[in-house]
């Protein structure tokens, strides 16, 4: 599924946070085109659901992106909250676990 199809919430708010760690909003929007992989995040989600999604920008830079999701009328919409590039070593421990889940997942297939 295409996320980005869903649409997005911008204002100065969150645009301004997202882009003072040097990622612009159409690199985080091109995030949701392709493969992304997206968790909970309920440490943070008093107030509301807040996931937290990691993918690769338009350069091959791994993102970390924390969001909810708003429903406008019938809409539902991806607003982002933060988002920044990834650390070597944040990116290592993500490679990791995503290679023990799919190593499961395909051991569970056979």
């Amino acid at each position: 599924m295409d996320l980005a199809a869903l649409g997005f919430e911008w204002d100065r708010g969150n645009r301004n946070k997202c882009q003072r760690h040097g990622v612009s909003v159409s690199e985080i929007e091109s995030i949701f085109r392709r493969a992304v992989s997206i968790f909970p995040d309920p440490m943070h989600s008093r107030a509301e659901q807040r996931l937290k999604a990691i993918g690769r920008g338009v350069h091959g830079r791994y993102i970390f992106i924390v969001l909810t999701l708003r429903k406008r009328g019938d809409a539902v919409l991806i607003r982002p909250i933060s988002a920044r590039y990834m650390h070597e070593k944040e990116i290592r421990h993500y490679e990791t676990q995503k290679t023990e889940i799919e190593e499961a997942s395909d051991s569970q297939k056979r």
